[in-house]
């Protein structure tokens, strides 16, 4: 099987690498059809999605099996002042490597996010419920997901949210790093969501690029929490103390800002429906991630 992934220097795309050379994930090990998979790794230098005729040129030649999409602008605050450059990368880029993968007759994954919602619904979101973005990135990444669908049916589009791995920045290692030289953080706790476990959304990933039950799929951690209440987790074992502030406090400090949505929590149903849910708690895959860090952090 000859697999191709975008955005492959990113967080995701660094777990489904280390997925596919030690063949297993924190979870358990992967599907058996993936064992010793050629896999091509690109990111922007290697392979610019924007570009139609370069993607076409480059998946034709590839003669791949599988495309997994991990390339996006993420910056949530980037992207809400340049939403043209948000919608070239999220959307058009997206609708690049759809069109390309229909003319091979191979499936695609694409990844997408929480902030597809509004947040204003009580209740967690199953993928049937409809979408109403808040910020420039949500509206690019619906783009995004409208276009894959339209250019190929073999389409998975995945959204996950509150991301994050052993490569690269995010919220977990913001907060440590805070902690060295801080008493106290300050962070939102009015905005709900799901941490999730790149190596536990790797894990899935390659699960639903075996099945052809093509659509939409909710991919987090089990169990819905406050940003704060996430950052006290983090800082369990640290002197570091965690401040607690509105949405409204802090977009006072920061108005260049975008909007987020207030709950974002998403439920796993598709998976629950198809092939089952092995997702973990998110204070579990935390555990793991937290244990593991100081050896693998990349």
């Amino acid at each position: 099987m000859r697999v191709l992934i975008t955005g492959a220097s990113g967080q995701l795309g660094n777990e489904l690498q280390r997925l596919f050379e030690t063949g297993r994930a924190e979870i358990g090990p992967i599907p058996q059809q993936f064992k010793g998979a050629e896999v091509v790794y690109t990111d922007t230098p290697q392979l610019d999605i924007t570009d139609a005729k370069a993607v076409e040129r480059f998946v034709a030649e590839g003669r791949f099996d599988l495309i997994i999409n991990c390339a996006a602008l993420t910056n949530v605050d980037g992207c809400e002042s340049n939403e043209d450059l948000a919608n070239r990368v999220n959307a058009l880029g997206a609708e690049n490597l759809a069109e390309a993968s229909a003319w091979a007759d191979i499936p695609i994954i694409h990844m997408s996010t929480d902030y597809v919602f509004s947040g204003t619904e009580s209740g967690e979101r199953v993928e049937s419920d409809v979408a109403a973005p808040l910020s420039a990135y949500g509206r690019s990444k619906l783009e995004g997901e409208r276009l894959v669908a339209a250019a190929n049916p073999k389409h998975h589009i995945v959204r996950t949210a509150w991301l994050y791995g052993y490569a690269g920045n995010n919220f977990v290692k913001t907060m440590l790093r805070l902690a060295e030289n801080h008493d106290e953080v300050t962070v939102v706790d009015d905005q709900l969501g799901n941490p999730t476990s790149a190596n536990d959304l790797a894990y899935e990933l390659l699960k639903i690029a075996l099945s052809d039950d093509y659509g939409i799929w909710h991919v987090t951690n089990e169990g819905t929490c406050s940003w704060a209440d996430f950052a006290e987790v983090v800082l369990g074992g640290s002197d570091c103390a965690v401040k607690r502030c509105t949405s409204a406090e802090y977009k006072a400090t920061h108005p260049e800002s975008a909007a987020r949505p207030a709950f974002s929590s998403l439920r796993n149903k598709h998976l629950e429906d198809t092939m089952g849910n092995q997702m973990r708690l998110w204070q579990d895959a935390l555990s793991a991630y937290l244990k593991n860090l100081p050896t693998l952090e990349g």
